[in-house]
């Protein structure tokens, strides 16, 4: 009862932070539909970009762009997390938008490698560059503005909304795509359809634009120096230094934490769409049905499992994650491969995605909870980053790498072992909780 009326107050008080949330939700949702329409459109502009070879050696070339974007990763969280922590959470959110639109525009214009050669190549690198700078920036700032604007006791709740509008955001690129393939024929889809959705991104990034610009500033930012008496020695500033000299020990917690985490989701989700045409047999168009459906419902479970972690504290939901991706990630591709229907290929899609919410869900306040105000955007970004660069952004290429070597199920137990890892993590942790270290008091059960 006393969460639900928190709920209440918290949506409906004069002072409600669903306004300020609302805003930030939206831009991450469209950051996130501009980074993964290239995923969700790789299919059809692979070819166009690089010389003609077999699909999956064209495919294996677009994952390898796809990866080196993941470089810039680490970079825009370091310089956009110290811009955040520096400069405000809404400064960081409005800076990370103009260069994710700014990329998805040049992707838009680029003509084809028949047109211009290997500079085609060379400016879809580019623009995945500055969409990479970006999301690295906007990951750490969007985890910090929801987490510090919510209610202490409705942080798991609203922070989880990161991934609604995450999951969104690769929803709506799916949704895209399946309007796409309805209206145009695949000859159209190939020759210029899949430059639309990047146009579109790119509209939709400079009105986001707009409404960051009017946002508040987080309460947890402003009051930043106000309780430090004028002759205390100053605090200090959001830096890579200071991160690693005062807080080491969550640096790296973060990054473990991340492993298995975004390998997961990204084995789950953006190759999860490849996996069931290259690998499960299924079209183009099937493929990109059973993955909507599945991330619709996975998309709704986010805040309720994030309410859970309210009551019931975070621990659990990272535990019963590590045990079942553990467990059921190689029976669930193994049968994949053999299932004969788009039912049953849905119900599995769906089953893994289930196993990852319980990190999902509350990875972002997890992180956030780990590190104090004036590091928090910085803190969460850049160890993430640095474990998204090694781990989700190379999942597609060590994927496909593997399958054209002829080891595929070598990949399934790469992801259960990552997330293996991650649990190792977990329960790490947990007995640090025991032994008193400082960590958030509702990050134990």
């Amino acid at each position: 009862m006393h969460d639900n009326t928190s709920i209440r107050q918290a949506i409906s008080g004069r002072h409600s932070p669903l306004k300020s949330i609302f805003g930030g939700a939206l831009g991450n949702l469209v950051e996130w539909y501009d980074w993964y329409v290239y995923s969700a459109f790789t299919l059809y502009f692979a070819p166009v970009f690089f010389p003609k070879a077999d699909p999956t050696a064209q495919l294996l070339n677009a994952a390898a762009i796809f990866a080196v974007g993941f470089l810039m990763r680490p970079l825009g969280a370091w310089l956009m997390g110290i811009y955040a922590d520096r400069k405000g959470r809404k400064a960081g959110l409005t800076l990370s938008v103009i260069l994710m639109g700014s990329g998805a525009l040049l992707i838009a214009l680029t003509p084809g490698y028949a047109q211009i050669g290997p500079w085609a190549s060379a400016l879809l690198l580019l623009a995945r560059l500055m969409q990479g700078l970006s999301v690295g920036g906007e990951y750490g700032a969007s985890a910090t503005y929801l987490s510090e604007m919510a209610q202490r006791e409705l942080r798991g709740f609203f922070s989880s909304f990161q991934y609604v509008t995450l999951i969104a955001g690769q929803l709506l690129a799916l949704c895209v795509l399946l309007v796409l393939q309805a209206l145009l024929t695949d000859a159209q889809m190939e020759a210029w359809g899949w430059r639309v959705p990047f146009a579109m991104g790119c509209v939709l990034a400079f009105s986001v634009f707009f409404i960051r610009r009017s946002m508040a500033e987080t309460p947890d930012f402003q009051k930043l120096g106000q309780d430090q008496p004028s002759t205390a020695t100053p605090a200090p500033k959001s830096s890579g230094m200071a991160l690693l000299r005062y807080h080491p020990r969550q640096f790296m917690v973060v990054i473990a934490l991340t492993a298995g985490g975004t390998l997961a989701f990204y084995a789950y989700s953006t190759y999860m769409q490849k996996f069931l045409v290259n690998s499960a047999g299924f079209s183009r168009e099937t493929s990109t049905g059973i993955m909507a459906a599945a991330l619709f419902i996975y998309m709704l479970l986010q805040p309720l499992a994030g309410w859970a972690s309210d009551r019931l504290g975070r621990k659990p939901l990272l535990i019963s994650f590590g045990i079942a991706g553990m467990l059921l990630t190689v029976p669930i591709f193994e049968e994949l491969k053999r299932t004969t229907t788009s039912f049953h290929a849905f119900l599995l899609v769906l089953g893994a995605l289930v196993i990852v919410t319980g990190y999902t869900s509350i990875n972002a306040v997890v992180k956030a909870e780990l590190f104090p105000a004036r590091i928090r955007a910085l803190g969460v970004a850049l160890p993430y980053a640095l474990a998204n660069t090694l781990f989700g952004g190379t999942a597609e290429y060590v994927a496909l790498s593997l399958k054209e070597s002829g080891y595929e199920s070598g990949f399934y137990w790469y992801v259960a072992g990552m997330i293996g890892i991650s649990t190792a993590v977990f329960l790490w942790i947990d007995r640090g909780n025991k032994a008193g270290h400082n960590e958030p008091a509702n990050f134990a059960s």
